[in-house]
């Protein structure tokens, strides 16, 4: 039994997005809520992992895509929006509580599969797990 109901596909507060910083963009104009996120660094809890890719207004809300570092050596994953701890619109830092080594074994994006309910429900499947193990701090 969870002790909490984790929602990945929901942020935690949406008060992290950028319409919540005076003059940023909003939905009004037809963009998404977190397409201001593009370029963000995600920093796991234990080190820097990589940034928001250009694609992520591409892929559904409730995620963001994430590149994990040269093509050679890295990947881009799904980050569901709720492991988000917190943002940092000054420093463009995405706080995750989740470890590198988490975020790095996350299925990793297929553009190709991603909106089948497969993904999905391996991507919600694989990070309920990492809370029952380890349950975040808010």
């Amino acid at each position: 039994m969870e002790p909490f109901a984790f929602t990945p596909w929901a942020w935690r507060d949406p008060a992290w997005l950028p319409l919540a910083v005076e003059g940023a963009r909003g939905d009004a104009d037809g963009t998404r809520p977190d397409a201001d996120l593009v370029g963000y660094h995600v920093e796991a809890t234990d080190g820097g992992i990589g940034k928001v890719d250009s694609h992520n207004p591409e892929v559904p809300d409730g995620c963001l895509l994430i590149d994990t570092g040269p093509w050679i050596f890295g990947r881009t994953v799904v980050l569901p929006v709720g492991i988000v701890q917190r943002v940092d619109h000054e420093e463009r830092l995405i706080h995750v509580d989740r470890t590198k080594d988490q975020i790095k074994a996350a299925p990793e994006y297929d553009p190709h599969s991603f909106e089948s309910d497969d993904f999905r429900h391996r991507t919600h499947a694989y990070y309920t797990e990492t809370y029952r193990l380890v349950p975040p701090m808010l």
